[in-house]
């Protein structure tokens, strides 16, 4: 099931390299903190059940503590890498997750003609990354920071918003393989496409706000500063 709530069109024209919307047209959040408010309200049914919230590291972590605080739930942290092109690592062709996910964009791989040595290049850069990121945002030995169960319970996945769902989805077969029941996936705002592509991985699908042309998710924030990984891990800690 999706809940989303689409407001005004989405006619958009380019100026300089970046959309312009019509007045009135463009939905656009304050800041993660304000996104996450929001996205709670939608998100108040699921309190009854004893949910995890579960952040994605980096800037989803910074909405899903907004939604943890209302619902009055535990918040944990789902640690991702993106695998980028070789010649443009912000064009995704992938991601890898916990517990050993990978999940690839196969159209993407061959488009760009990769061949297997390459490929298992970027896998194993992306790889690395990875576990630096866990060993950074759960550490290691009698101080790491211990995983909130999920077996038998609901994860409410959250992210601050969706361009392919690459991540989100390697997300998610992450929160599955340690156990979550069901998994709901519930963002600020999202690409059409990328829903449609995640709909068969959650039980649920929320989204605040779903433009007929995201553009990228950065523009329908006020402020989309990066969130760092201090900021992450008093996220956590509940000290912001």
């Amino acid at each position: 099931m999706t809940s989303a709530s689409r407001t005004g069109k989405s006619t958009a024209a380019a100026l300089n390299g970046h959309p312009q919307l019509f007045a009135g047209e463009r939905i656009a959040f304050r800041d993660r903190h304000d996104a996450g408010r929001r996205l709670a309200v939608k998100l108040e049914s699921l309190r009854a059940c004893g949910p995890v919230v579960v952040g994605v590291a980096r800037g989803g972590v910074a909405v899903a503590a907004e939604v943890a605080r209302a619902l009055e739930v535990p918040i944990d942290v789902a640690i991702v890498r993106k695998i980028g092109a070789p010649r443009n690592p912000e064009f995704a062709l992938g991601a890898v997750a916990e517990c050993g996910v990978v999940a690839l964009s196969r159209e993407a791989v061959l488009a760009l003609g990769l061949s297997d040595a390459a490929l298992e290049a970027l896998l194993a850069r992306a790889e690395r990354e990875l576990e630096r990121r866990v060993l950074r945002l759960r550490g290691a030995g009698e101080a790491a920071r211990p995983l909130v169960p999920l077996a038998g319970r609901t994860a409410i996945l959250i992210d601050d918003g969706l361009a392919t769902g690459l991540s989100a989805l390697a997300a998610m077969r992450s929160l599955r393989r340690r156990g979550a029941e069901r998994v709901v996936l519930a963002v600020p705002v999202a690409a059409p496409t990328a829903l449609a592509a995640l709909r068969a991985e959650a039980e649920e699908i929320v989204c605040v706000h779903i433009p007929e042309e995201l553009w990228a998710v950065g523009y329908w924030y006020d402020d989309f500063a990066p969130t760092s990984e201090e900021e992450v891990l008093a996220y956590l800690d509940g000290a912001i």
